[in-house]
């Protein structure tokens, strides 16, 4: 398993920079952030991409079903001179009933771990204010990397498209090489929640979202701090293919309104 699994400070750390040198500026294009703006990360595990915005004095929350998670962001942000404008909650998005409203809400790498998306992306409505925006970052199914493979302790963490094979076949071969219960679960589970970029797509029109604006990267952002490659978008004569971009398409990034 890469250290920034392990270590989660790390993980944070990678997770605030990401956001501040690249999903802040993207979302800026078309949602410039203005003060009193609220934020909320849905599966804000450490709270790592609120980080850039509490930095900049705005109110935000996060809300997690993990409670250790949430224990470490509690931690993380201690000391932080915001912490006052700062919100953690460990619950079940679902059994929130009593949420105020967000000018923004953030998901990165989330979407793809959330059972029914369709009930999802209907359900999220209720947490977004007039003329707000949602931001998803995701990576595409098909892509090398899209099954979280990255997550095994053995040589299978360097293993492309491993995630593509009959649930069968994934299963046995994550035993072959001595996973352990917790990972086959979640890799298991990924495989069920995966999302391409084509079925995302749908769901939002399904659902009367605007895509505002949109990015399919061939080297996402991330990986800059996490490989120290530079970051490239997908080449527009190939993003314009439906289906196959998803195998080279690493994340994609939207902006999304309500229509």
């Amino acid at each position: 398993m890469q250290e920034r699994h392990r270590n989660r400070l790390l993980y944070f750390n990678e997770q605030a920079l990401t956001t501040e040198r690249y999903v802040i500026p993207f979302i800026e294009e078309v949602f410039p952030l203005r003060d009193g703006l609220r934020v909320l990360e849905i599966g804000c595990g450490e709270g790592g991409n609120l980080k850039p915005f509490i930095d900049r004095g705005f109110t935000c929350m996060g809300i997690d079903i993990n409670s250790k998670q949430i224990e470490n962001a509690c931690t993380f942000f201690s000391e932080h001179p915001h912490k006052d404008r700062l919100t953690l909650l460990a619950q079940d998005i679902y059994d929130w009933t009593d949420h105020p409203q967000f000018d923004l809400i953030m998901l990165r790498d989330v979407i793809e771990h959330i059972h029914n998306q369709e009930r999802f992306m209907s359900f999220l409505t209720t947490f977004l204010a007039p003329r707000g925006m949602v931001f998803f970052g995701f990576p595409a199914w098909y892509m090398p990397f899209g099954g979280h493979q990255q997550i095994c302790q053995s040589v299978l963490s360097k293993t492309p498209f491993i995630h593509l094979l009959p649930t069968t076949l994934y299963r046995g071969l994550l035993r072959l090489f001595k996973e352990n219960d917790s990972t086959i679960d979640e890799l298991l589970e990924i495989k069920q929640t995966g999302i391409t970029l084509e079925r995302f797509e749908r769901i939002v029109k399904a659902n009367n979202y605007q895509i505002m604006k949109r990015e399919y990267w061939f080297i996402q952002p991330n990986y800059e701090v996490k490989f120290h490659l530079t970051k490239r978008a997908v080449w527009p004569v190939l993003r314009s293919i439906p289906y196959l971009r998803d195998f080279y398409t690493t994340a994609g990034y939207y902006c999304l309104t309500k229509c």
